[in-house]
């Protein structure tokens, strides 16, 4: 948040010579530094908590791993793992409430199987109870509060809710997309003003004040600010408002997520007799649990897999791959209760583009993709946030010569951007503003307030403008 004035010593210094005429950027720089400072000063506080929420988020997938160690793994790996009917059966034993909502099998060697069960009392609406079992010996090794389909445990899952909302439920979402809408803006204006000051005034070494603190801010921001568009763009993908607003554009242009149809064919003769089969709440519908995993294994559909039991008479069992990590493994079957043969196959390769971007772009978000390295790198883009916003705050400090907080930028700088380019701008910030409302409708309650202010303050005789003062002092 680059907040210097346009006048100030720092940025006149080594500008002798014969006055030019403005050319376009001279009149929108003021407006938008203007833009920047004031985003900056009003939005900081919003993204100082979406980013140390967010590295903690990011921290939290190498956390859960070693608080819930004994849950995740197995104390001894054996030759063979039992049927997942078999692995079922232990868990419904040791936890008889709900209906079973979910099977993973046990990923890897070392992995045990998660029993999701719906309905349990005491668990959120929205959560399961997952059940782990050690897939060689059906021994239950916990049951944990899970959610999501990344399977977040308590502890992310804590941490994901504090980063989404505040645990201010949908009220507090609004905050995250608040600050969502508006990075993009800081980042972008910023990235441009640092580059449009001379190269001599970008130079850390030898300045000291608040220049020094000028150049840490625009040299740090130069470096990140292609990572904090990313977050903004991707982490505005499910908002409440602006969220929709891409689900609608998406779904108009033919690029949603597709599902695979979970609807038994053949009638309902075979599903009635599937769906008999189940009982007390349990996932033995029709052919059973080991067939429907076999006839997923034999369509290709590789660990780590979920397995969802059929909603109703009419449904099939769902076998979805749930690899969130590069190379993604997203493909899905439904299987025929009755007859465990496969009824429908949607492929990850046949999705639409932006269906595909959207998947990656949020497991990137969230650190699945690229597991580690992804995370660590999210932890450094939101660690520079965090200085980035200190630093904005210490240059309003130091622009204020450290006794009380700096002046604010002038007001007037629209004024100086000729018309034929002020024109598709505020057009442009309007369909913005239409897509995204945490960014239009703060901006307009702003212009509003910031006109009614002049209008008083040129009543006063005191109105200030971008590019010096009118009036009396």
């Amino acid at each position: 948040m680059t907040t210097t004035s346009p006048t100030t010593s720092d940025e006149a210094s080594g500008s002798a010579g014969p006055p030019r005429p403005p050319g376009r950027w001279s009149t929108l720089r003021p407006l938008v530094l203007r833009l920047h400072f004031y985003a900056g000063l009003f939005v900081a506080p919003f993204l100082l908590v979406a980013a140390t929420t967010g590295l903690l988020y990011a921290a939290s997938f190498q956390a859960e791993k070693i608080v819930y160690a004994h849950e995740l793994t197995v104390p001894d790996v054996g030759e063979r793992k039992l049927p997942i009917s078999e692995q079922v059966a232990a868990a419904r034993q040791a936890h008889p409430e709900g209906s079973v909502a979910a099977v993973r099998p046990s990923p890897a060697d070392d992995a045990t199987t998660r029993v999701m069960l719906s309905g349990v009392e005491g668990i959120d609406e929205g959560h399961t109870l997952a059940v782990f079992v050690d897939p060689y010996t059906a021994k239950v090794r916990g049951a944990l509060e899970q959610y999501g389909s990344s399977g977040a445990l308590p502890l992310r899952t804590w941490i994901d809710e504090f980063h989404r909302d505040l645990h201010l439920g949908e009220t507090g979402r609004l905050y995250s997309e608040f600050a969502a809408s508006w990075l993009w803006v800081i980042a972008g204006g910023g990235l441009v003003l640092w580059f449009s000051r001379r190269r001599a005034r970008r130079k850390l070494r030898g300045t000291s004040g608040r220049r020094r603190t000028l150049g840490l801010h625009g040299s740090v921001g130069a470096w990140v600010a292609a990572g904090f568009v990313f977050l903004s763009a991707t982490g505005l993908t499910w908002s409440t408002y602006a969220g929709a607003n891409i689900e609608d554009l998406r779904a108009s242009l033919g690029q949603t997520t597709p599902s695979v149809s979970a609807s038994v064919s053949g009638g309902g003769e075979h599903a009635g007799h599937g769906a008999a089969a189940g009982t007390g709440g349990d996932a033995a519908h029709g052919v059973g649990l080991d067939r429907v995993l076999a006839a997923a294994r034999a369509e290709g559909l590789g660990d780590p897999v979920e397995i969802t039991p059929p909603a109703d008479a009419s449904s099939a069992y769902v076998v979805a791959q749930v690899q969130r990590s590069w190379p993604e493994k997203q493909d899905s079957v439904a299987v025929d209760p009755a007859t465990g043969e496969v009824a429908d196959v949607l492929r990850f390769a046949d999705y639409p583009v932006l269906a595909k971007l959207s998947r990656w772009g949020i497991d990137l978000h969230t650190g699945s993709l690229f597991g580690l390295p992804n995370q660590i790198a999210l932890m450094l883009l939101a660690a520079s946030l965090i200085l980035l916003i200190l630093w904005g705050y210490r240059m309003w400090w130091q622009r204020g010569r450290g006794s009380v907080f700096g002046r604010p930028i002038p007001r007037g700088a629209w004024q100086q951007v000729p018309p034929l380019l002020l024109v598709p701008l505020l057009a442009a910030i309007a369909v913005l503003g239409y897509f995204l409302p945490l960014l239009g409708i703060p901006l307009a309650a702003f212009v509003v307030v910031d006109v009614v202010l002049g209008e008083i303050a040129h009543r006063r005789g005191r109105r200030t403008y971008a590019g010096g003062a009118a009036g009396r002092r």
